[in-house]
């Protein structure tokens, strides 16, 4: 082994316990001494490579956000076709579909997303612009062929679009937990269709008379007047 490939085995090494760390416990309650001692990491090399606890922890945060990027690049294209409410549902879902698989990453991401510490704020949202951008880049691509209501503009539609990808996955687990740990994916599939249906077309009920547009924009019918079955409209 040469002395790169030993260097990189030694940071893999670390990155990994401080992830374990980390995903298992929370920034709060983590320091380099613990790592070291949980995985048998000696100070010396340790220190060699990192200098303090956030930095390992930007570290794992940075992972997290380029690894979750790189997922969601990858299956993007399964949602090409589908209409606009499955199209979302999709794509909020793969995140959900990623982390699934890795939950240390899932609990560091929460943990920068939601409780960051003070101090690294701004650096945490500086490593987040990437897969903010690639965000971005969906919800254009999905506007693009929406049928807006009238005097909507793009740009409005998207940054509100945006600002619901944050909301969608804390209102997910709140709306699912019904006294539980929390939701698993078979669970949210089930829930997050109704709950996009309300985020996209609101909650007054329909009748032809108040939205004889609804067919032309999304493809269903509006309801009857008589349907006890309530539909939502755009608010």
């Amino acid at each position: 082994m040469t002395q790169k490939e030993r260097q990189e085995h030694s940071r893999r090494e670390i990155y990994r316990a401080a992830l374990e760390e980390f995903g298992t416990n929370g920034y709060d309650q983590v320091n380099m001494e613990r790592i070291c001692a949980n995985h048998g990491i000696s100070k010396g090399m340790m220190y060699h490579y990192y200098s303090s606890k956030d930095q390992l922890f930007l570290l794992c945060v940075e992972r997290t956000f380029s690894d979750l990027k790189a997922y969601v690049e990858q299956h993007m294209a399964e949602l090409d076709g589908q209409d606009a409410l499955e199209s979302i549902k999709g794509y909020f879902l793969l995140r959900e579909r990623y982390f699934e698989r890795n939950p240390w990453q899932k609990a560091v991401f929460e943990h920068a997303m939601l409780r960051p510490p003070r101090s690294l704020a701004d650096q945490i949202q500086q490593l987040r612009a990437p897969i903010q951008e690639t965000n971005r880049e969906f919800m254009r691509r999905l506007v693009q062929r929406m049928p807006l209501r009238p005097g909507l503009e793009p740009d409005k539609v998207i940054r509100h679009l945006e600002g619901i990808g944050t909301f969608f996955q804390n209102a997910m687990a709140y709306y699912c937990q019904g006294g539980k740990k929390g939701p698993d994916l078979h669970t949210m599939l089930e829930h997050a269709g109704e709950m996009l249906d309300l985020f996209l077309y609101g909650v007054l009920r329909q009748t032809p008379e108040t939205c004889p547009e609804r067919e032309i924009r999304t493809g269903r019918p509006a309801p009857q007047p008589d349907e006890s079955i309530e539909k939502k409209e755009i608010l």
